[in-house]
């Protein structure tokens, strides 16, 4: 395992830092420093800035439009794309969908879908959880019944992150009911603007509107919208949420929250001197990051394996660690966070209310600590609950 960086790839990270210093637009890197969403405008425009790069979609096969970067520097890149921080590909498509056509599509889909995941040309999401069919995601019932050269689709998928935006959704759905249940799954490739979708916001705790039911009633799809083969969706899904799992670790965000947690700590006061020179504080910000650091090990570590294996989205019990300790991180710094704006991070009002003594609180520093607070206990539920990969690793490494 590589625990220190070549010549050669340390001038590859340099490279990348100056490339994102000098071409991340300046309002979008301040709205993920604020902690708040990038419009759908300033992704698109990104992503767009990375294509004209040749950086759109980095670990995808030469062939397809990646880079031919060996996984050690496709970590690299990731790592400070995040800490930038500027917006990263849009998951659905770059590291989802974009894999799985390309490994199970055929030819015609490829060709087809591929181009357009590179340059944003289509915003994709995902159809996989169900009101019945969450972390036991091989439950779902969203039923698909051949008819000639068309499937029908009808049923209910929920969760949809960024469903209000997106034109295609790639969905797994039950084609065979007379068999077990994970044998009788298919991923079908569904257009978000064919009849019978229909796309209901739901709103979370924090305000936002980023998450959606999707229902689909008698929903026609082309059987060319078929990956791979009828009843083999399980084992596209499982490749998946592979690779799913390997980068929900996010190390470069959170190595930016701490970073982010020090500059705050440092201006705020507590008993007379910064927070940041309080004891019980600097015992908090040091156990996370040296959890952080273990993190960084472990994922270099799958990052080796897979440089000499040369097999990636292949599900193992590291992607399941990675997951579990990379969701239970981000979550530790949205709470240090909150520790730091104390009753600054209530709902505030960007101009003091007539007649009020309070002091103007800072949009940029307390605005989205609350939100994004609440908003980040949802990293150890999604891409497989945290208590789903822990009975995976009993399963694969303990034999339980």
């Amino acid at each position: 395992m590589k625990l220190t960086l070549d010549p050669q790839d340390l001038a590859f990270r340099e490279e990348v830092r100056a490339f994102f210093r000098e071409q991340v637009p300046a309002a979008t890197r301040r709205t993920l420093v604020e902690g708040r969403h990038v419009s759908k405008d300033q992704m698109v425009e990104w992503i767009r800035i990375l294509h004209a790069k040749g950086w759109a979609v980095p670990h995808w096969p030469a062939e397809h439009g990646g880079t031919g970067w060996d996984p050690l520097r496709q970590y690299i890149f990731l790592e400070e794309l995040q800490r930038t921080p500027a917006p990263p590909p849009l998951p659905f498509g770059v590291n989802m969908v974009g894999p799985v056509i390309y490994t199970f599509g055929n030819a015609e889909q490829k060709a087809r879908f591929l181009p357009r995941i590179a340059n944003m040309d289509d915003w994709w999401c995902q159809g996989f959880s169900e009101p019945g069919a969450g972390s036991d995601l091989a439950s779902l019932t969203t039923r698909a019944v051949r008819n000639g050269d068309r499937y029908v689709v009808n049923g209910q998928k929920t969760w949809t992150t960024f469903a209000q935006y997106a034109n295609w959704i790639f969905c797994l759905v039950r084609t065979d009911l007379q068999v077990p249940k994970q044998r009788g799954i298919s991923f079908l490739l569904i257009d978000m603007r064919s009849p019978g979708v229909e796309v209901r916001p739901i709103v979370t705790i924090d305000g936002g509107r980023e998450i959606n039911e999707v229902f689909l009633t008698d929903v026609e799809v082309p059987i060319e919208n078929l990956v791979g083969e009828e009843n083999k969706g399980w084992d596209y899904a499982k490749f998946l949420l592979g690779n799913e799992r390997t980068n929900i670790a996010r190390i470069g965000i959170s190595k930016f929250r701490i970073d982010r947690i020090r500059e705050l700590a440092a201006g705020q006061m507590s008993n007379g001197k910064p927070l940041l020179e309080d004891e019980r504080f600097l015992e908090k910000l040091a156990a996370i990051e040296i959890e952080l650091k273990a993190l960084e090990l472990t994922q270099l570590r799958v990052v080796t394996e897979e440089a000499k294996s040369g097999e990636k989205g292949r599900p193992s019990p590291a992607s399941s660690i990675l997951k579990i300790k990379g969701s239970e991180i981000q979550q530790a710094t949205t709470d240090l966070l909150m520790r730091i704006m104390g009753v600054h991070a209530m709902p505030y009002h960007a101009e003091p209310r007539p007649g009020s003594n309070e002091a103007n609180i800072e949009p940029a520093d307390a605005a989205m600590v609350a939100p994004n607070y609440f908003n980040f206990r949802k990293v150890s539920i999604y891409g497989g609950s945290n208590e789903i990969q822990k009975n995976i690793i009993a399963k694969a490494v303990l034999g339980l």
